[in-house]
Formats: structure tokens, sequence, C-alpha cells
């Protein structure tokens, strides 16, 4: 799964369309359609799409002794 398919099946889940989440987050729906369409979201978008949905969003790296290093917003 891409993180683009990750995106639009946290529409699904929020019952909200691109459109609309293009609109929250400030970007025309052409755009940020053919970003997905890419798989090309940028992190700071990706921060912007969980701020709009008010979920909350993590990336990180986990280390072989189990440490994790992480993004969040």
């Amino acid at each position: 799964m891409t993180t683009s398919d990750l995106v639009i099946k946290l529409c699904e889940e929020q019952n909200i369309s691109i459109s609309e989440l293009a609109r929250r987050i400030g970007q025309s729906r052409q755009n940020f359609s053919k970003k997905l369409k890419r798989d090309t979201l940028t992190l700071d978008e990706l921060k912007a799409i969980a701020n709009a949905l008010e979920v909350t969003f993590e990336q990180s790296f986990t280390l072989p002794d189990g440490t994790q290093l992480k993004i969040e917003n």
C-alpha cells in the first residue's frame, strides 16, 4: 500500500472527498489529485492532512535495539 493509498483510505474512513481534503489543506483539487496519482506527497503535506482531519500522523524508524525515531504532527 502506498502513501497515497493510505490517504485515500483515510478519506473514505472519515467520509470526506479528495476535493474537500484538498481545500482544507489549501491546494487545488487538480494539484492534489496529481500528487496522489504520482504518490509524491511531502512530509509537510502529510502533517497538514492529519491536522485537517484531526488524526495523528506518525512516521518512524525502528533501530535494531528497538529504539524508535519518530516524526509526529
